[in-house]
């Protein structure tokens, strides 16, 4: 899979900072997406207290949400933990699982933030950019902005903001649960990235892509 965009992993924090400042100019936060039959959920875990790296990408065709495919990747754990810097951490091996995939995904949902993030440079916003696919962030927690309250109705969603500005959505996916946290990757507008998420998700809290990643990378 060509990379864009490429850059060296092994950074220090400070460079890794410098480098989410430099590629967030380069996103893309409105529709440049097509058809999409094969929409894949990305989720990362570890082993052996850290030591390993183990991403899992699950890709279920769109609409029906039958699994298509599913791939596991292992790799050394090279960045340490450090909030607002976990692509670092987690991307290396997230590459090299989508490498094993017989088909590239036309739409990527990430467990974790999109641009709703400090430098607006999430692992989603991170991936989407490096391999060229659409992605959206969807998040369990709010990393950054603030929020109103939610209407607890399926579908229902308030905007993210920082200042002025509109960074992600949190939307409500079931009545009754807690909301998730969805942002822009890459080459996706909000509107149209809650549209999929709300797609995905059945009559869980989560969407099918991530409870099937989630599983994968968890064992």
């Amino acid at each position: 899979m060509k990379l864009h965009h490429a850059h060296p992993w092994d950074l220090d924090p400070a460079a890794a900072i410098a480098l989410q400042r430099n590629l967030c100019a380069h996103l893309i936060l409105t529709d440049r997406i097509g058809p999409v039959c094969r929409v894949a959920g990305v989720d990362v875990g570890f082993e052996a207290g850290g030591v390993v790296t183990r991403a899992a990408v699950a890709v279920l065709r769109y609409p029906e949400l039958d699994v298509l495919e599913t791939v596991v990747a292992r790799q050394p754990t090279t960045f340490p933990y450090i909030p607002g810097l976990l692509s670092f951490r987690e991307l290396p091996a997230v590459l090299a699982a989508l490498e094993r995939l017989r088909e590239p995904p036309d739409l990527l949902l990430c467990d974790g933030q999109g641009v709703a993030h400090p430098r607006r440079l999430g692992i989603a916003s991170h991936l989407g950019l490096l391999v060229d696919i659409p992605s959206v962030g969807v998040a369990k927690t709010r990393l950054y902005g603030n929020h109103g309250d939610v209407p607890d109705q399926r579908g229902a969603w308030v905007p993210l903001w920082v200042d002025d500005e509109i960074i992600g959505a949190v939307l409500r996916t079931r009545a009754g649960v807690k909301p998730l946290y969805v942002s822009s990757g890459h080459r996706i507008g909000l509107e149209t990235a809650i549209a999929y998420v709300m797609g995905c998700c059945t009559r869980y809290r989560l969407p099918e892509t991530t409870r099937h990643a989630h599983r994968l990378a968890s064992g």
